[in-house]
């Protein structure tokens, strides 16, 4: 088992410093500016919260669809109210038995918990580095979030809608650097005019 209790609380964090005026601002997700990143932020919370509890209906049954993806009017409430239920879910230790389905794919309940630790470590990020935010991750979540990210075949294959291509880091990058190089992220991307906070 997993803890995504601190994980989920510094991404939510992040969500709740994002203004309205940064909504349209690009992410490292290049197809998804904020807007549509903390839209599927938000759902993804909803399926992998009821992955936890072997949920058998369109939460978990039905593929993520970037075309289909509306940002709630209350996204400031609803995403880390999200968030915190993802996490709750997940301490439950029938949560990480037998195999469960998410995103339309059935699979080992346990490499469903570390795939979603996995993307709210991800995209906390990739929401920080668009709006110009500070972004530490919980230390325990990133080991296992590299172990994930390193056990993926660098191969277009493997990588099709999870990750892009491997990021080249230097030997002396910082873990988290290295993470996201991992998962196909460049570890310097900024958003033009972000600044920082």
């Amino acid at each position: 088992m997993l803890d995504l209790g601190e994980s989920t609380r510094r991404t939510a964090v992040v969500v709740r410093g994002v203004s309205d005026d940064q909504l349209e601002a690009p992410t490292p997700c290049e197809t998804m500016p904020v807007g549509l990143l903390l839209a599927h932020l938000h759902g993804l919370s909803i399926a992998f919260r009821d992955a936890a509890f072997k949920v058998d209906g369109p939460t978990t049954s039905t593929p993520p669809d970037p075309a289909r993806l509306e940002l709630a009017e209350n996204w400031r409430v609803l995403i880390p109210a999200r968030l915190e239920e993802l996490a709750a879910a997940w301490t439950e230790t029938a949560a990480w038995t037998g195999t469960t389905m998410a995103g339309g794919l059935t699979l080992p309940a346990d490499q469903a918990g570390l795939v979603a630790l996995d993307e709210v470590v991800l995209h906390g990020w990739d929401l920080a580095v668009a709006t110009g935010q500070e972004y530490d991750v919980d230390p325990e979540a990133l080991v296992a979030v590299e172990a994930f990210c390193a056990a993926i075949p660098d191969d277009p294959e493997s990588r099709n809608g999870l990750f892009g291509p491997r990021v080249a880091v230097g030997e002396g990058a910082a873990r988290l650097d290295h993470v996201l190089a991992l998962a196909g992220r460049d570890p310097g991307w900024r958003s033009p005019g972000s600044g920082r906070r």
